[in-house]
């Protein structure tokens, strides 16, 4: 069976007679081939990231691609008249990204020989290939996220985010509050799902268990009554974060168990995982539960233990042993806290759903 190829994550497109035809700087009137429009437009919605590399002009480059209607499908371009191996590296250390997730496409095949020789990772193309681009098994993810179809905004967005924080001048927490932070808390839905999976997959500085939860098995615990299957999103003034974490929890008479926190590792600055856990001790708290949660020392997310004793979990005996199954030396440890409310996050305002009202345990009221 042969190696599916590694998906690509970033097509770094070429402009003369690649992108469009004909040479900008000799004066042609350049239009994009029959189809390249499309394949920009179908790349974005599959989440691939797009950028160039091109050895033009750039502000009349720049200007060519906005006539076109184009620019806004290209995150750090790179337009001048060094080399292009020198582009397609800074566009990869600029998105955080390896080379082996990087495409080029250009149809000069000595500056296709240039960025192999330089970065031999980097995947080089033909622009005679085009055509059957979006057809390769590399150009064509296993699963397409909601926030995969909106990656290029998140991206965009950050580097609007980064750029600002870097010249602001003031104490950090001033600058989030600058942010208009907002959090939503609601049950996962099917669209969801994939996400929400990919998080307890990649996520690993700050995952609580390390425990991967497969699709299957996440729509099993939500079509359970018992347990919670929560998402957590956030956005600002800037745009949105997308999806940044997942809540797993299990609520018993008395007793909630979170079996599982996990957030991306790219909202630890703006305080997402404490605010969480602020947002559901309170709710506990509501609730008149005492909160279980589980926690898995492993090689990466010490952070996440951080977070969880900074929040006030601790591993004192409680009266709540009984009310959870037993835990074996092979099982994770067991963080107890007895809930008191706790004030609104300082720097992010949460929205959340009722959890389900259960007989004998207190209904939740939803945290503007």
């Amino acid at each position: 069976m042969s190696e599916v190829p590694t998906t690509v994550k970033c097509l770094v497109w070429d402009l003369d007679n690649t992108l469009w035809q004909g040479t900008l700087s000799e004066g042609d009137a350049v239009r994009p081939p029959d189809g390249v429009r499309e394949l920009i437009i179908e790349l974005d919605a599959r989440g691939i990231l797009q950028s160039v590399a091109s050895k033009n002009d750039h502000d009349l480059a720049w200007a060519k691609l906005e006539e076109l209607g184009l620019a806004e499908y290209f995150v750090l371009p790179r337009i001048g008249w060094g080399p292009k191996s020198d582009s397609v590296r800074d566009i990869a250390e600029g998105l955080k990204f390896a080379h082996g997730t990087i495409a080029f496409v250009d149809d000069q095949p000595a500056e296709r020989a240039e960025v192999s020789f330089h970065l031999p990772e980097v995947r080089c193309y033909a622009a005679d290939r085009l055509p059957a681009l979006a057809d390769l098994p590399e150009f064509s993810p296993r699963n397409v996220t909601v926030d995969a179809r909106r990656r290029r905004q998140m991206y965009q967005a950050g580097f609007r985010r980064e750029e600002e924080q870097a010249a602001f001048r003031g104490p950090t927490e001033e600058f989030l509050r600058s942010l208009e932070l907002e959090m939503r808390i609601g049950r996962a839905t099917e669209e969801q799902l994939s996400r929400v999976e990919e998080l307890t997959l990649r996520t690993s500085q700050m995952n609580a268990t390390g425990v991967h939860y497969s699709d299957a098995a996440l729509r099993e615990l939500l079509a359970d009554p018992g347990h919670q299957v929560l998402v957590t999103t956030m956005a600002d003034r800037f745009g949105p974060h997308g999806a940044v974490g997942v809540i797993l929890l299990r609520t018993r008479p008395g007793v909630w168990h979170l079996k599982l926190l996990a957030t991306s590792c790219r909202v630890v600055s703006f305080g997402a995982g404490a605010a969480i856990l602020n947002w559901l001790i309170d709710q506990a708290a509501r609730a008149g539960a005492h909160l279980v949660a589980d926690f898995r020392p492993t090689e990466r997310n010490r952070m996440m233990e951080i977070a969880y004793r900074f929040a006030g979990l601790g591993e004192e005996s409680c009266s709540c042993q009984d009310a959870l199954p037993g835990a074996g030396a092979a099982d994770p440890r067991r963080l107890h806290l007895v809930p008191a409310r706790r004030e609104p996050h300082a720097t992010i305002r949460i929205s959340a759903p009722d959890l389900p009202r259960d007989s004998r345990v207190a209904t939740v009221d939803p945290v503007h």
